[in-house]
C-alpha cells in the first residue's frame, strides 16, 4: 500500500514486509535527529514543539522531534499538503468514548490511516489504507519480563516462563509489540486487555483476532517490532 516517497531529508529504512502490509518506515534519531530539530520549526505544530521541549533527555526530545517531523512529511505527499498544514486530532476512544483514540487526519482523510512509535532513538512508522497500529521497543531487562508478562494472555505468560533467561526479554518484546500494534490498531492502546488474545511469544504471531493481520517488523539489533492492520474485506 505505497502511499509517499520517503521524505528526501532523512535515511529513512523500509524494512522487509509482505505484500498487502502497510507502508512502513524505521528511522534513527542518532543519524537524523539534529536535521528534524533544525526543521522542527517549520514543520511541528505548537503542541507538538511545546512537548518536545518537556522532553529533560536530549536523546528522548531527538528522538520525539524526528517521528513527528517524518510523520509530517509523509503525511503531506500522502494528502498533497504540506507538512504543517497536516492537521491531527485524536478519534474517540472505542471503550469510553473519551478523545483519546487512534490518531488520524482532520479533514476527511480517511483513506489514510498512520500510526507511530518510538523508543530511543528508534523510530517506526505505519501508513495504511486502513486502520493500522505500529510499535517498537527495546528489549527489555529481566524484572520487565516476570513483572509484566503476568499480565499477558495465560498462555504467553506460560511460555515465558518456560524460557530460559537468555531468551525471556526477545519473546517479550516480540509479544508486547505485537500486542501493543494490535491495540493501538484499534485506538484503545495498552489501556486495552493484554490477556485477551493470544499472539504469542514465538519466532511468529499466532492467528490474528478476526478482522487483523500482524506481522513482526525487521528492527535493529536490541528492539523488536511489529505492526497490525485492519484486514479489508
Amino acid at each position: 500500500m505505497p502511499f509517499a516517497k520517503e521524505p528526501v531529508a532523512f535515511s529513512l529504512t523500509r524494512p522487509p514486509v509482505r505484500p498487502r502490509t502497510p507502508s512502513v518506515w524505521i528511522a534513527d534519531a542518532e543519524r537524523d535527529g539534529d536535521l528534524a530539530a533544525r526543521l522542527a520549526p517549520t514543520v511541528l505544530d505548537e503542541d507538538e514543539l511545546a512537548r518536545a521541549a518537556a522532553f529533560r533527555r536530549v536523546e528522548d526530545r531527538l528522538t520525539y522531534v524526528l517521528a513527528h517531523v517524518a510523520l509530517r512529511q509523509l503525511l503531506a505527499a500522502a494528502t498533497g499538503r504540506s507538512p504543517r498544514a497536516v492537521r491531527l486530532v485524536r478519534d474517540p476512544c472505542p471503550g469510553c468514548g473519551g478523545p483519546h483514540g487512534r490518531p488520524s487526519l482532520a479533514e476527511g482523510s480517511g483513506s489514510v490511516h498512520f500510526s507511530l512509535s518510538h523508543s530511543s532513538p528508534m523510530v517506526l512508522l505505519a501508513l495504511s489504507s486502513t486502520p493500522v497500529g505500529a510499535d517498537i521497543e527495546r528489549l527489555p531487562q529481566l524484572p520487565a519480563v516476570a513483572g509484566v508478562g503476568r499480565l499477558l494472555h495465560p498462555r504467553e505468560t506460560a511460555e515465558l516462563r518456560a524460557r530460559d533467561a537468555t531468551a525471556g526479554p526477545r519473546a517479550f518484546a516480540r509479544v508486547w509489540t505485537r500486542k501493543e500494534a494490535y491495540l493501538k490498531g484499534l485506538g484503545v492502546g495498552v489501556a486495552g486487555d493484554l490477556s485477551r488474545d493470544y499472539l504469542g511469544t514465538g519466532e511468529h504471531p499466532a492467528q490474528a483476532p478476526v478482522g487483523w493481520s500482524i506481522w513482526d517488523i525487521a528492527a535493529p539489533d536490541g528492539f523488536a517490532a511489529a505492526v497490525a492492520v485492519q484486514s479489508t474485506p
